[in-house]
């Protein structure tokens, strides 16, 4: 059988050998000093857990605020009132803008094209509830049938109230996850009543668990989405009293589901321009445009992603720095060596590439442990913290492709001014 013709011309197999045969010869050195490799690796090791465990923090809170922000829905469009509970600042602003207003609700739907599904929204939370919330009481949102479409609402049991109950202001109601949890237990409430301050409501549904925000975001965000009661918002306009009814809006809030060929951005003006002329420029609502957040989400990803990794990667270039280093003083301890090499027919670029190898085959091995150190690392941020951590592909890929990088651009150096030393001066070299 005649021979495969690279292996006849010995090139490739010749430099699988060599590189091979450095590779363990870079092995045999790092294990010959022990410590003072594990030393060197230190900076390699850090910096790249760093650099994962950044990431994964980034990704795990970026998964959840774009669910939260999706949850919300990319076509809708919300209105939120900017309400007080302080009299006189409800005085003052009275005396420039009505509120927001049913008007404002009736206005928008004459005037903006595209609009699937509404709902206005009051808002309210309960001085006291039977049976007694075990945690704290929820809020109640009078919202018409249609927020169901908007919110995308789905019930673990149960139904959503229809247009002929929201009509007559019927006394049902449906229960958030946690509201359900909180005042039936493992009870099942179809079928029974809760008492929201004098007024009793049957439960006809439970929603799913929905997502919720963090406390210092928009109120869009902000409201535990899981503890909640929906009623009819005539039920809640006509059965409920608000306790701060004198300084509350007409309505606090406005919810809108637009076509898919609507555009987004064009809605939202219209809506701004319609809301401050009837509140004469008064400020006091906010347009929220999801698709808008999730663009601007994404912007805000990247640019902390690039942040967090160019600051986790000073130390990678110091643990670079300390490859570096160390590769010099081998080249100062192995002068003798290298002069041997290349007395027997060495050439420069086999000098080159043996200290090349073992500069990178340090920040492999360092990268390497570095990434079980930084998945370990997000995992105990998860744990301590109670944030969302993930680790991804992309993440590990990157630190140690960064690692490796480090390793070659570091080692460059001393294994040039090892192969630049004269073999004669060298082998007399003590």
């Amino acid at each position: 059988m005649p021979k495969m013709p690279f292996l006849n011309s010995g090139g490739v197999l010749l430099g699988y050998r060599q590189w091979t045969r450095d590779a363990q010869l870079g092995m045999q050195n790092l294990l010959a000093h022990g410590m003072r490799s594990l030393l060197t690796m230190l900076g390699m090791i850090f910096g790249v857990a760093a650099v994962v465990a950044m990431l994964s923090i980034g990704a795990g809170a970026r998964q959840k605020v774009m669910a939260l922000i999706e949850q919300m829905g990319v076509r809708n469009l919300i209105v939120e009132a900017k309400e007080t509970t302080e009299w006189q600042a409800h005085l003052k602003m009275r005396k420039i803008s009505p509120g927001l207003t049913f008007e404002d609700y009736r206005v928008i739907l004459a005037d903006v094209d595209g609009i699937a599904a509404s709902s206005p929204r009051k808002r309210m939370t309960p001085t006291k509830t039977i049976p007694k919330s075990q945690q704290d009481n929820p809020a109640i949102y009078g919202v018409q049938p249609g927020y169901q479409q908007i919110a995308g609402l789905h019930l673990v049991d149960g139904r959503f109230y229809n247009q002929d109950e929201e009509d007559r202001g019927a006394p049902v109601c449906v229960l958030g996850i946690t509201a359900r949890w909180s005042m039936f237990g493992d009870s099942n409430p179809i079928g029974k009543y809760v008492k929201l301050n004098d007024q009793w409501f049957r439960v006809i549904g439970v929603v799913s668990p929905l997502l919720s925000g963090p406390s210092e975001s928009s109120d869009a965000l902000s409201v535990d989405t899981n503890n909640l009661i929906y009623i009819p918002l005539n039920a809640s306009i006509f059965r409920m009293e608000d306790t701060y009814s004198d300084v509350r809006d007409e309505i606090d809030g406005i919810y809108l589901n637009l076509s898919q060929n609507t555009d987004m951005t064009s809605a939202a003006g219209v809506v701004r321009a319609i809301l401050d002329s009837s509140h004469h420029g008064a400020s006091d609502f906010s347009v929220i445009v999801p698709a808008e957040l999730l663009a601007e989400q994404k912007r805000t990803e990247n640019l902390f992603n690039a942040v967090m990794v160019a600051i986790a990667s000073i130390s990678l270039i110091v643990g670079g720095i300390g490859i570096m280093n160390i590769m010099l003083a081998s080249v100062s301890e192995r002068t003798r060596e290298i002069g041997l090499r290349r007395a027997v027919g060495a050439r420069q670029s086999d000098i080159v590439r043996q200290f090349v190898v073992e500069a990178t085959t340090i920040s492999f091995l360092g990268g390497s442990v570095g990434i079980v150190f930084g998945f370990l690392m997000s995992r105990l941020i998860a744990w301590l913290a109670g944030w969302s951590t993930i680790v991804t592909i992309g993440s590990i890929a990157l630190a140690f492709l960064v690692s490796i990088s480090v390793g070659l651009v570091f080692g460059i150096y001393p294994a040039i001014k090892a192969s630049r030393l004269d073999p004669v001066d060298a082998i007399r070299y003590e």
